[in-house]
C-alpha cells in the first residue's frame, strides 16, 4: 500500500464540496487549451473559466491594430489536437479567433465560461484544500466561487498598462498618439504621415499593414532588430494535406516546423555568427540598394532577443516601394508637427503609434494567499515548468520565449491532468511539489535574452534553478521528453489528504453513529 494511500470512501468527510473542480483563469489559448484537455483526459472532473472579457481570444481579442497577426506559424501556435485549416499558416487575429470559438463551441467550452468576470484574488485554504476564488463583474459587484484546483492561464501581459516608454516631450506633439494594445475601433490615417515607434514584432507587423493608406509610415527605433523573411503559406503542408488524411499532414507540418525552429535556435546559440551572416545575406537580397547595415545590424547576436518574421517579406516590399521607411536615432522631443532626433532631424508626423513593449505581469495581477499569507513568487521554484515549489494545487502557463505559446500551454495543460488523474486515482486532496529550505538548488538566471520587457521583470520572476525539476527551460523538444519519462508520482510532488478530512477520518466510531 503506497504511503499516500487514503481512504477513498464517498462518506469520508464532511467537508463542503467546491462549486467546480478546477478554475482557469482566462480564456485565451491557454485557458481553451486546458479545457479541451480536461473534457480529453479527465473528463470526470468539472471546470470553470472566470474571463474578464466578454469574448474569447485573450490577446488575440484585445489586440487589433491593423495587420495584427501570428509571429509564428499557426500548425504550432495551434492546438495538438485540433488541425489548422485556413491557408495561410501566418495567420491574422481574425482567423486565430475564428479557430479558438470554433474549438470552444465543438468542444462545449464555452458554456464553462464565466464572462466578464475579473479575478481580483485567489486563498488557498490548508485546511480543507480549497481554493476561493473572488471575481469582480462590470458592475462592480463582486463573486466567489471555490475550486480544488486552480490553473492560470492569464497569459503574461499586463492587459491594462503597456510599457511606459517615457518618450520625451509626447505631450507637446499636436497629432494622435495610439499605443497599438489600445488601438480605436474608428480611426482613419489614410493619407496621413505615420511614425511608429518601436522595432519589435508588433512595429514591423505595422509598417508594412499601414503602407498602403498612410501618406507614409516611418519606424522609427533605437536599435534594430534581426528580421527574417519566411512565406505566409506553408508549402509543404499543402504537399501534406495532397497526401496524407488532414490529422497526420497536420502533424508532419507542426513537427516539421518544431524541428525547423529548434535549428535555427540551437545554431544561434552554437555558431551566432553564421546565422547571422545568412540573415545578412537575405536582409541584402531582400532589399538590394536600401540596405543599411545601420538600419538592420542588431548589436547583439540572433535570437538574443526574438527574431521577428516578416510574412511574404511585406515589409521589405514596402520599403523598397518607398511606402515605408526605417530611421535609427534617438528622440530628442517634438513639436506640433511632428519629431525632434538627437541627430537634428526632424520626422514630419500626423499620427505617433507607441509600439514600444508590452508590460510583463504574473498570474494577471491576482493577489494570490495561502491561509491568507499574500503569496511572494520569488520565493518558489518553478517546477517542471508548471507549478510551483511549496504551492498545492496550483498550474502555470509561462509560454515558450523561443517558440509558439501553445506548445508550453498544450504540454502544461496535459501534465496538470495527469496531476489530477493521480490524485483521484489516489484518493488525495492535495498535490504539492515540497522543497525544503535547506534542500533548495542554487537559483540562476531565468533566461539569457536582453529583450527589454523580459529585463524589466526579472524581480517578479519565480526562481529558477539549472536543472530539472526546478527550471523554466525554453526547449519544448527536451520537456516533451522529461513529461513522458518521468513518472508523475516522482517522490518530489506529493500527495496527501486535506487535513480536514483526515480529522473526520480520525472521528470516533460512536461520534458517527451519533452524527448519522
Amino acid at each position: 500500500m503506497s504511503e499516500f494511500s487514503i481512504d477513498t470512501q464517498p462518506d469520508r468527510s464532511p467537508m463542503p464540496q467546491p462549486e467546480t473542480d478546477i478554475c482557469i483563469i482566462g480564456a485565451g489559448i491557454s485557458g481553451i487549451s486546458m479545457a479541451a484537455h480536461i473534457g480529453m483526459l479527465s473528463p470526470d472532473h468539472s471546470y470553470t473559466i472566470l474571463e474578464r472579457r466578454d469574448r474569447i481570444g485573450g490577446t488575440w481579442d484585445l489586440f487589433r491594430y491593423p495587420g495584427v497577426r501570428s509571429d509564428s506559424d499557426m500548425h504550432t501556435l495551434g492546438f495538438n489536437f485540433e488541425p489548422w485549416r485556413h491557408e495561410d499558416a501566418i495567420a491574422g487575429g481574425p482567423d486565430i479567433l475564428e479557430y479558438l470559438n470554433r474549438i470552444a463551441d465543438e468542444r462545449g467550452i464555452r458554456e464553462n465560461i464565466r464572462f466578464g468576470q475579473e479575478v481580483l484574488s485567489a486563498d488557498w485554504d490548508s485546511m480543507t484544500a480549497r481554493w476561493t476564488i473572488t471575481s469582480r463583474g462590470a458592475d462592480g459587484a463582486q463573486s466567489v466561487i471555490t475550486a480544488r484546483w486552480l490553473h492560470f492561464a492569464s497569459g503574461y501581459y499586463d492587459y491594462d498598462n503597456p510599457h511606459d516608454a517615457q518618450i520625451p516631450d509626447i505631450g507637446s506633439f499636436g497629432g494622435q498618439v495610439i499605443h497599438p494594445q489600445f488601438w480605436p475601433d474608428e480611426i482613419d490615417y489614410a493619407g496621413k504621415n505615420v511614425v511608429v515607434i518601436g522595432s519589435g514584432a508588433t512595429a514591423v507587423t505595422l509598417v508594412p499593414a499601414m503602407a498602403d493608406k498612410a501618406r507614409s509610415v516611418t519606424m522609427l527605433q533605437r536599435t534594430p532588430t534581426w528580421m527574417g523573411a519566411g512565406p505566409r503559406q506553408d508549402a509543404w503542408n499543402k504537399r501534406f494535406l495532397r497526401w496524407f488524411p488532414e490529422k497526420f499532414a497536420y502533424r508532419l507540418t507542426r513537427w516539421k516546423n518544431i524541428a525547423l525552429r529548434s535549428y535555427v535556435f540551437s545554431l544561434a546559440r552554437r555558431k551566432p555568427q553564421k546565422l547571422a551572416d545568412k540573415l545578412r545575406g537575405m536582409l541584402k537580397d531582400e532589399l538590394g540598394a536600401n540596405y543599411d547595415p545601420k538600419h538592420f545590424e542588431p548589436p547583439y547576436n540572433p535570437w538574443e532577443q526574438r527574431l521577428c518574421l516578416v510574412p511574404d517579406s511585406d515589409l521589405f516590399h514596402a520599403i523598397n516601394a518607398g511606402k515605408a521607411a526605417v530611421v535609427t536615432d534617438h528622440i530628442a522631443g517634438f513639436d506640433a508637427h511632428g519629431i525632434n532626433l538627437q541627430s537634428g532631424e526632424h520626422l514630419p508626423a500626423d499620427m505617433v503609434v507607441t509600439a514600444t513593449g508590452l508590460r510583463l505581469v504574473l498570474a494577471g495581477k491576482v493577489e494570490v494567499s495561502v491561509d491568507g499569507e499574500p503569496v511572494d513568487w520569488t520565493g518558489h521554484f518553478f517546477y517542471r515548468g508548471a507549478m510551483f515549489s511549496n504551492l498545492p494545487n496550483l498550474s502555470f502557463v509561462f509560454g515558450y520565449l523561443n517558440a509558439s505559446w501553445t506548445l508550453r500551454a498544450d504540454s502544461n495543460s496535459r501534465y496538470t491532468c495527469e496531476v489530477l488523474n493521480e490524485m483521484q486515482r489516489r484518493g488525495a486532496d492535495v498535490a504539492v511539489a515540497e522543497l525544503a529550505p535547506e534542500d533548495e538548488p542554487e537559483a540562476v538566471e531565468p533566461w539569457d535574452y536582453s529583450s527589454g520587457y523580459l529585463n524589466r521583470a526579472r524581480g517578479l520572476m519565480p526562481k529558477v534553478a539549472a536543472d530539472r525539476p526546478w527550471t523554466l527551460k525554453h526547449n519544448y523538444l527536451e520537456d516533451r521528453r522529461d513529461f513522458r519519462q518521468r513518472p508523475v508520482a516522482d517522490g518530489v510532488l506529493r500527495f496527501r489528504p486535506a487535513p480536514a478530512a483526515s480529522q473526520a477520518d480520525e472521528t470516533p466510531d460512536h461520534e458517527k453513529i451519533a452524527a448519522e
